[in-house]
């Protein structure tokens, strides 16, 4: 019979590390830049900012061709100011916007990497337990063939 060291379950516990929040490391370990890169991307990526910003631009173009002469700010066939504005968001959002889908590829691998580590960890689970099983059929094995015996003794 081979003798060899099955580890238990509880020293196995004892070599695994514990699962990680990967998000919550990631947030500790982002600048002030790619918190406001993140803050950003996951305001303007939604339905009601692009509700605002389709409202004002209605607005201020509606404003600019139907206000009294006098009210208007902008008026045709200018828009000028408005075209200017729109181009700033845009030229300023778009970089902002990749910075912020940076950050969360990050997160995507970092969550990869924890699961990684939990498949890993099943992995071992796993192994020590067919190990286990393993060593218990052997045991079965020879107190079997060891019935027998015993019956022919007694008889």
């Amino acid at each position: 019979m081979t003798h060899y060291h099955l580890p238990s379950l509880s020293e196995i516990r004892t070599r695994l590390h514990p699962i990680r929040h990967v998000v919550h490391e990631r947030n500790k370990q982002l600048s002030p830049m790619n918190k406001l890169a993140l803050l950003v991307t996951k305001r303007v990526g939604t339905m009601g900012f692009f509700f605002i910003i389709a409202g004002w631009s209605a607005f201020w173009l509606s404003w600019n061709l139907l206000a009294p002469s006098a009210w208007r700010f902008d008026p045709p066939p200018g828009f000028v100011l408005w075209l200017f504005i729109s181009n700033l968001i845009q030229i300023l959002l778009m970089p902002l916007l990749m910075v912020g889908q940076n950050v969360l590829n990050i997160d995507s691998e970092l969550r990869a990497q924890a699961d990684y580590e939990v498949n890993l960890k099943a992995e071992q689970y796993i192994e020590a337990i067919i190990q286990h099983l393993e060593h218990q059929n052997e045991l079965l094995n020879q107190i079997l063939q060891r019935l027998p015996a015993a019956k022919k003794e007694h008889s």
